[in-house]
């Protein structure tokens, strides 16, 4: 919104006591926004603005969608109890006291950002979607209850202890190893992951593997299943 904006429903606050509405402030006058006003009751859509930061102390009751914006970075005491929208952005880091405890309730979307890390500990609640970023390796603690995506991404290996509630999708990556012992809820995809040559042991899937055009597509099913040994088990069917 330009700044004309602002100053019409500043002009209509002074002549007719209309309030300026809370996005219309967020983007020209930040620097007038109550602390009532920062507790926002349920979404936030800034999709597509010219918004370049966020207040501190800002708390997002529903989900918080920055998609295609040109922002940079988060502020610290950011709290969002929904998801969170950062598709196309140019944020290369995310605060580590993200909602104080490093939880984001909903999903966390960072597809095509330049995001290079992420801080350790973090727990998403729904799916984690890392496609086409700069992520190099994932932190220790990581729990994701949903999907994780990591197609087209520079991931070379996992961290121990991983935790995937939904999908784990490794498509057209660089991952050389997995984790012992990973569990992922559903299914596997390991499609064009041409430098993987074994899977662990204790790997365990809820649902299918796919191994289509990758080393291990060579292998029968039993070989499969002695590779990840009597603790390991997969659900579905394995794809080649």
């Amino acid at each position: 919104m330009q700044p004309n904006i602002y100053n019409f429903f500043k002009f209509l606050n002074q002549k007719e006591q209309r309030p300026i509405p809370f996005k219309v402030k967020l983007l020209n006058a930040p620097e007038t926004l109550t602390p009532q006003e920062l507790d926002v009751k349920g979404n936030l859509n800034l999709r597509k603005t010219k918004i370049t930061s966020l207040p501190e102390g800002l708390t997002v009751r529903g989900f918080l969608d920055l998609f295609n914006t040109p922002i940079t970075s988060l502020p610290k005491g950011l709290k969002v109890e929904g998801s969170l929208y950062l598709v196309n952005t140019k944020i290369t880091s995310l605060p580590d006291d993200l909602n104080v405890n490093l939880n984001v309730k909903g999903n966390l979307n960072l597809y095509k950002t330049p995001i290079t890390s992420l801080p350790e500990g973090l727990t998403v609640g729904g799916s984690l979607n890392l496609q086409n970023t700069l992520i190099t390796s994932l932190p220790e603690g990581l729990t994701v209850g949903g999907d994780l995506d990591l197609k087209n991404t520079k991931i070379i290996s996992l961290p121990e202890g991983l935790i995937v509630g939904g999908n784990l999708l490794l498509k057209n990556n660089l991952i050389t190893s997995l984790p012992e012992g990973l569990t992922v809820g559903s299914y596997l995809d390991l499609e064009n992951c041409k430098n993987l040559t074994s899977l662990p042991k204790g790997l365990t899937v809820g649902g299918s593997l796919y191994l289509r055009n990758t080393p291990l597509a060579k292998q029968t099913d039993e070989e499969i299943k002695a590779m990840i040994g009597s603790n390991g088990y997969i659900n579905g069917k394995i794809l080649r």
